[in-house]
């Protein structure tokens, strides 16, 4: 009978990793629906990326309030949840405060620990307020409605009340140890929860001891439960904030990659000798310019869609939003990760098999219309806090567009035709078309 809470605990504790372990093995999948893209150069800079902006937020800075407040909230998250693995050890082997033995050092961190969630309960009430009664505007925008809008919300609700149950948690452990109840030895300091001490007062120990206990289980079965939400979340940027800016493009902005189909093709047009069919048997696939739907973007443009904040410091900065456009750099970011998640969803009802879809991420998700207004200026590139590129997205379903489809806009389709038959964008005859030097 002793062991049953042991017992107990470790059930819910392999029920809550083989979930959070079935969502990431999902996440993975449904990313390696894109096509491979060699990132593995220039380690020391990839390194750096990842520890500075991952890892320091470097980028949230540059809007100091938020990124103080996001800085509270994410040490503060990190760092407290140290105290799960004790937590963890003591609900498996039935100890109590299994570290209280590095005696000032605990005191320390279990103080450090209480600071922290305060600040990070303050900096919550601050992010709600400016979601919900500031109103900023990159809150309110027609793109963040609905799940969107809700989720944020949310986990600012799962903080608090993680943050919560963990000062009840040591304020009644707290107050168990200066009456003597057993097993609970006096270890740790505690500056914030000391001042919930009078709500124990009257209190018999074993109902102090049931609310403590309800905090502890409460509080441990909150962060598994929260784990597991992050599938479902924005927030899953905790996790994949570090893969995503490791694996970022370290290309000048701007820099449009070359797509080797087409330099292919270009070869054999230049050499005279050269045998088509070599390179490309009858048989094989006909090559696709662009991408038309999630299966043709690479893997780290499909990861930067699940890596994606949805702050909209991106669509916030975009000056095609900011003159009425349609396009909103955070939502073709979203729209993105929606096609892949249901795609993948597709897959696993199908056996596992890639589905005859009658969607595509172009048309469906993203309109040519919000394609044609992007001015390319790597604004949303240069705003995003974790090296997210939506600009990467947009050129390449406008090169399907343009390469395959000929759906470029007129004044678009006019100056090609114009390179391609006077050799300069304009409608000069050859001899002529250096004639725009002179006016």
């Amino acid at each position: 009978m002793q062991y049953i809470d042991n017992i107990l605990f470790l059930i819910v504790l392999a029920l809550g990793i083989a979930f959070f372990a079935k969502s990431a093995k999902k996440i993975i999948r449904n990313i390696k629906l894109g096509q491979e893209v060699d990132r593995t150069d220039r380690t020391s800079e990839r390194w750096k990326n990842m520890t500075l902006i991952a890892l320091g937020q470097k980028k949230m800075i540059t809007r100091p309030i938020s990124g103080l407040l996001h800085i509270i909230v994410y040490v503060g998250f990190v760092i407290i949840n140290i105290e799960v693995l004790e937590i963890i050890i003591d609900g498996l082997f039935g100890t109590h405060r299994i570290f209280s033995f590095l005696g000032t050092t605990y005191n320390v961190l279990i103080g450090s620990f209480e600071i922290l969630a305060l600040l990070v309960l303050v900096a919550v009430f601050a992010f709600f307020a400016r979601r919900n009664i500031i109103k900023l505007k990159r809150f309110i925008h027609n793109d963040l409605t609905g799940w969107p809008k809700s989720d944020a919300n949310y986990i600012l609700y799962f903080e608090v009340v993680l943050m919560s149950l963990f000062l009840i948690m040591n304020a009644a452990d707290r107050h168990l140890q200066l009456i003597g109840y057993t097993h609970y030895p006096e270890a740790g300091a505690f500056p914030v929860s000391s001042f919930l001490l009078p709500i124990f007062e009257g209190m018999s120990p074993g109902v102090v001891a049931l609310l403590e206990r309800s905090a502890w289980w409460l509080h441990i079965i909150g962060i598994l439960i929260f784990l597991n939400y992050l599938y479902f979340s924005k927030h899953l940027h905790i996790l994949l904030a570090f893969p995503n800016t490791y694996f970022a493009d370290l290309d000048a902005k701007g820099k449009f990659t070359n797509l080797e189909s087409v330099t292919r093709e270009v070869k054999l047009m230049l050499d005279p000798n050269a045998d088509p069919y070599a390179a490309a048997p009858a048989d094989a696939p006909a090559t696709k310019f662009g991408a038309a739907d999630v299966t043709d973007l690479n893997r780290v443009q499909l990861l930067n869609a699940y890596t994606c904040t949805e702050c909209g410091r991106c669509t916030s900065a975009c000056p095609a939003n900011q003159t009425g456009k349609k396009l909103s750099p955070r939502r073709i970011m979203m729209a993105t990760r929606d096609r892949m998640v249901e795609l993948g969803d597709e897959i696993d009802k199908n056996n596992g098999q890639m589905p005859q879809s009658t969607k595509t991420l172009l048309n469906d998700y993203i309109t040519p219309e919000e394609l044609w207004a992007c001015t390319s200026c790597n604004a949303c590139v240069e705003e995003c806090p974790v090296n997210i590129n939506p600009l990467s997205i947009i050129l390449d379903l406008r090169r399907f567009l343009v390469m395959e489809q000929s759906a470029a806009p007129m004044s678009l389709n006019a100056m090609m035709s114009n390179i391609e038959n006077n050799g300069a964008p304009w409608q000069y005859s050859q001899q002529d078309r250096l004639n725009w030097k002179n006016e």
